[in-house]
This record gives structure tokens, C-alpha cells and sequence, in this order.
């Protein structure tokens, strides 16, 4: 029988052993994810400063403007579908967002100000802008103050602004709750960590979405929600964007939606954790012509109606597209 003190020493040994293999893997996977996120993308001088963006496919040029926690990346993991109907995709990353930096005026008008210095710097005349959750500030902001580069508007489970009025579609978020997922996606090893033992609290809580949707999802579903997860990794070259994003809906006033006349489509679902169905209702119902999909079930990431969605944008952007 061993001693005690030999007992202890072996549990403090295979602590150790524990502690260096989970940090070996930690540094393995952050530097595939930084690897995976510089990929495909340049850095763009505009008058509006450097703008990290890639693009992808020809056609008719559609502007991603990607989510919060997101950058060019996700909004190529996104977007790049589209690119088999005719369509170019230039996914840009944000202020904050990788390798675009945060400028002193962080605001949607000031961030959809350089969504068209960027379109000047390709040379585009005119392109349908699309914008997922945080980004959907500055997309119709992009709508509303330069309304001649806009040939479409898609907003899809927008962060938007909803008066009193309007019931909301979820509990709102504490400033408590926001303070506790900054910690989380402030921490590279935190939100790593989180990924590999708490996957359905990160579903629920960072993806806003119910955990047993994805679990009863397709295999093709469930892969492109991990892909969306895995994307946000490594946290730590998002900070600056995702401190941004975090109560952005909270601090939005009224936006002149009645102003907007670009074709548009508003796509969320009911059981969005951060409630973007009732602002996505509103919104769309403010302004002219656009159309409202809402689905009962599908959270933040419209699970289970991936197809859907994107036969819907690709038929609202061959309507609005020059005879």
C-alpha cells in the first residue's frame, strides 16, 4: 500500500499532466482558429480607413455585413451559398472585427458610411446589403443615408430598434446577464473551454438558441451551427466589435424606416433568444413593400429553415435586379 504522501504526489502528477495536455490542445485549436479566420480576406484602404473584407463569386454584388462575434469570416460561412445563383459576395468585417480597427466613431451611421466607402474602393456603383443580427444597424442605416448604393436591404434576425408599444417576443437581456457573457467571450480559454464542456449553454446563451432544436436538427444543420461557434474563436481579435455589441439593441432609438425604398426582406423567428421577432415585425412593417418571413421555431441561427431562407433572399435579390 502506498504512503499518503505518495498518493499525493501522484494526483498532483497526473493534475499536472491533466493541465499541460488540456493547454496544448487549448493553443493548438486557438491557432488553428486564428489561421482559418486570416483566410481569404485583404485589408482595403478607403477613405473611410482600412476595411478587412473577402469576396467571393460573380454576379450581382451583395455586401455582408456580418453578426455579433462575427468578422468577414462568418459572413462568408453565411453568404458563400448564394454565390451558386449569380451572385458576389463581399463579406467585410466591422470596426472591432479582426483586422478592421475601431475608429473613436464606432456608431451604425458611422460604420455604414464606410460600408460605402468600401463599395467605392471596388468600384461598385450599387450593391444589395445584407445584414445579420448586430449588423443589421448599420445596414439600414446604409439604406437611409445612401440610398442610391442600395438595391436591396436583407435583414435577417436584425438587432433592431421596437418601441414600448410593440410586445416583446422575449425576455429582455440584464445588464447583469451582458456583463457575464462579456467575461465569457473576453476569455479566449473561456469560450474555448465552454465549446468542449458546456456546448448547450453556448448554443442557449451565446447562439440564442434552444440547445434541443440543434440536437434534433439535420447533420448538415448541426455542422453549420458549430461552424457559426467555431468561427468566434479566437475571441480576443473580435473584443473590441463584441464590447460594441453587447446591449446594442438597448441603446438604438427610431431610425427613418419610412424613408427606406429598397426592396426589402426581414427574416427572424419567434423563438430567437434575443427577441429579434418582434423588432424584425416592426421594422418591416415601417417600411414600404417589405416582406416578413417569421418562423415559430428556429432561434437566433433559423435552424432547420436554412433553405428556406436562402431561397428567399435569392428570390428578392433576382426581383430587384436591373431588367
Amino acid at each position: 500500500m502506498k504512503r499518503p504522501h505518495g498518493v499525493v504526489l501522484a494526483t498532483v502528477a497526473a493534475l499536472g499532466v491533466a493541465t499541460a495536455m488540456i493547454h496544448a490542445r487549448f493553443r493548438s485549436d486557438l491557432a488553428r482558429a486564428a489561421e482559418r479566420a486570416a483566410q481569404g480576406s485583404v485589408v482595403l484602404a478607403t477613405r473611410c480607413g482600412p476595411i478587412e473584407y473577402q469576396e467571393s463569386g460573380q454576379g450581382i454584388p451583395l455586401l455582408m455585413v456580418h453578426g455579433s462575434g462575427g468578422g468577414h469570416d462568418q459572413g462568408m460561412l453565411f453568404a458563400r451559398p448564394l454565390t451558386q445563383h449569380g451572385i458576389r459576395v463581399i463579406a467585410m468585417s466591422r470596426f472591432g472585427y479582426l483586422r478592421t480597427p475601431r475608429p473613436l466613431d464606432a456608431s451604425p451611421e458611422a460604420q455604414a458610411d464606410a460600408h460605402a466607402c468600401l463599395l467605392d474602393a471596388l468600384g461598385i456603383a450599387e450593391a444589395v446589403v445584407m445584414g445579420g443580427s448586430a449588423g443589421a444597424p448599420s445596414a439600414l442605416q446604409t439604406a437611409i443615408r445612401h440610398p442610391d448604393r442600395v438595391r436591396a436591404l436583407v435583414l435577417v434576425v436584425p438587432i433592431a430598434y421596437r418601441p414600448r408599444t410593440v410586445a416583446e417576443s422575449a425576455p429582455p437581456q440584464s445588464d447583469r446577464f451582458d456583463a457575464l457573457l462579456m467575461r465569457l467571450l473576453g476569455s479566449d480559454f473561456l469560450f474555448w473551454a465552454g465549446l468542449h464542456v458546456a456546448w448547450d449553454q453556448v448554443i442557449r446563451y451565446v447562439l440564442a438558441t434552444p440547445p434541443d432544436l440543434v440536437a434534433a436538427a439535420s447533420a448538415e444543420e448541426r455542422a453549420r451551427v458549430k461552424a457559426m461557434a467555431d468561427r468566434i474563436l479566437p475571441v480576443s481579435t473580435r473584443i473590441a466589435g463584441l464590447r460594441d455589441d453587447t446591449g446594442l439593441g438597448k441603446r438604438l432609438g427610431p431610425y427613418a424606416l419610412t424613408t427606406i425604398r429598397a426592396p426589402t426582406l426581414v427574416i427572424s423567428a419567434r423563438d430567437d433568444g434575443f427577441g429579434t421577432y418582434a423588432a424584425a415585425e416592426y421594422t418591416a412593417n415601417q417600411i414600404a413593400g417589405a416582406k416578413f418571413v417569421g418562423f415559430e421555431r428556429g432561434g437566433h441561427l433559423w435552424v432547420g429553415h436554412d433553405d428556406e431562407v436562402r431561397a428567399e433572399i435569392v428570390d428578392l435579390i433576382k426581383r430587384s435586379a436591373p431588367r
